[in-house]
């Protein structure tokens, strides 16, 4: 494990905190004009999925955790657990659902993600900036129907529902961003 200055913690770093193997989902840096700066971080506890703030002093020591990242292919959904198979060795990893609770519509069959490691027990996801999702069910756009500014609401086959522009079809393959849900492109290939 090695100290970094929280100052220099940024989203996705895996940190000690109190005890406990925390991922940061999010920073911010704040230089107020009198004092010290400090860093304002949301922090999510790995075993328990629990998240909550905390500010550090931005010169402040915090272990890092050292952490094993492998790429694994998503095989299928079990009870509370996302089952996860290593495309060389064939072994397969249970990740606890409530670990990527709010991206798990972004999964997709044979969909290839890092898992990461610590001390052998898997602890988090990294997932793709971008992924290629099946319309299900995209309604009719209505000539003239600009209440929306061209965009419409479509079910996706894993069950979210994405803003897409009124060209968007059933069937269609589209790409979407991972990081906030938001419609990138139709597929082409």
């Amino acid at each position: 494990m090695a100290n970094i200055k929280a100052g220099n913690i940024r989203k996705g770093t895996f940190i000690l905190f109190k005890n406990q193997p925390h991922q940061v989902t999010q920073t911010q840096f704040v230089s107020p004009g009198k004092g010290s700066a400090f860093v304002r971080a949301k922090l999510k506890n790995v075993k328990t999925a629990s998240t909550q703030e905390f500010t550090f002093k931005s010169n402040e020591n915090v272990e890092e955790l050292e952490v094993v990242t492998k790429e694994m292919q998503f095989l299928y959904f079990d009870s509370d657990e996302v089952i996860f198979m290593d495309k060389m060795t064939y072994e397969q990893v249970a990740v606890a659902r409530d670990l990527m609770a709010d991206k798990l519509g972004y999964l997709v069959p044979e969909l290839s993600m890092h898992v990461v490691f610590y001390d052998e027990k898997a602890i988090g996801v990294s997932f793709p900036l971008k992924v290629k999702i099946k319309v299900k069910i995209a309604e009719e756009a209505t000539v003239g129907n600009r209440s929306t500014a061209g965009k419409r609401p479509v079910e996706m086959t894993t069950g979210i529902i994405v803003q897409v522009p009124l060209f968007i079809k059933t069937d269609d393959v589209l790409i979407i961003d991972t990081e906030n849900g938001t419609y990138v492109s139709r597929d082409n290939s």
